[in-house]
């Protein structure tokens, strides 16, 4: 007799059917989609599909208009990212909330640094802040040869690495990382990709937004485009192939139709154009 199949842990988070509109804008509609321990969700889409305005919802920087965000499988309405982040969401952004002249260990401390001794006499526990920054980093396999070394000295790379080992440290079950290779080169970009997968093999739902899809299919175990605001695609890695999720993310779809309207225009040739996709 054959076993059932294990049920799937319950999302960390939930975004269902949710929506937003600045004003008489409506920049997201009926997104719905699951973060899940242990798993990348990956967020595709060219400048203005609604990655940003996403990234907020779930960050709590901004309420749905519609529809409902769960974590924990709890409808929730965050009050900002403080409250997010008591709730275990972090978000790791483009400029790193990091001061460049700092070194390592006091950048990985910032806004949260331990101290000893009473009150009036309390002072920073310098010992404590370097043996666990440390610990931390090579717990994510991050070898740095000197963490007194100003953090803006660090690769990109290495810079994002560091803010991804922070907000393990400081409790995140969701990390959400806002373009992390946007800038980056295609060293630098393996770099951030490996602790994205350290990440995810640590047990935390990771959320990648990105317009690379070949950065998304390396580590990726979900997949969720957005269009104007609205998913365009979502489906597991088993459902989907790298060569679809480039012609989702070019927009094959739409030039495809394109053709297919220009074909029926008199005069118009459309013979010599490819077929997207």
């Amino acid at each position: 007799m054959t076993a059932p199949a294990p049920t799937p842990a319950a999302p960390l988070v939930t975004l269902d059917s949710v929506g937003f509109r600045y004003g008489n804008v409506r920049a997201l509609r009926d997104v719905s989609l699951d973060v899940r321990a242990g798993e990348v969700t990956c967020v595709l889409g060219d400048n203005g599909a609604g990655k940003s305005t996403l990234i907020k919802l779930v960050t709590g920087l901004l309420r749905p208009t519609e529809g409902t965000l769960c974590i924990d499988g709890e409808p929730v309405r965050l009050s900002g990212p403080r409250q997010a982040l008591a709730r275990g969401i972090a978000a790791v952004h483009q400029d790193l909330a990091t001061v460049p002249l700092m070194p390592v260990w006091r950048n990985f401390f910032l806004g949260s640094e331990l101290t000893r001794g009473p009150w009036p006499l309390r002072r920073l526990d310098i010992a404590a802040m370097k043996a666990t920054a440390d610990r931390e980093l090579r717990g994510m396999g991050i070898e740095l040869p000197d963490l007194e070394q100003p953090v803006g000295s660090l690769s990109g790379g290495q810079r994002q690495s560091v803010a991804i080992a922070r907000a393990v440290h400081f409790g995140a079950r969701v990390l959400v990382l806002d373009e992390p290779t946007a800038a980056l080169g295609v060293k630098q970009s393996g770099v951030v990709l490996r602790y994205v997968a350290a990440a995810r093999e640590r047990g935390l739902g990771v959320v990648l937004i990105t317009h690379n899809p070949h950065h998304a299919y390396l580590v990726g175990d979900h997949f969720a485009v957005l269009r104007l605001g609205a998913v365009e695609l979502s489906a597991p890695r088993s459902e989907v192939t790298l060569e679809q999720l480039t012609h989702h993310m070019s927009g094959g779809a739409e030039l495809a139709a394109l053709k297919h309207e220009l074909a029926r225009t008199a005069g118009v040739d459309t013979d010599h154009l490819p077929d997207e996709g």
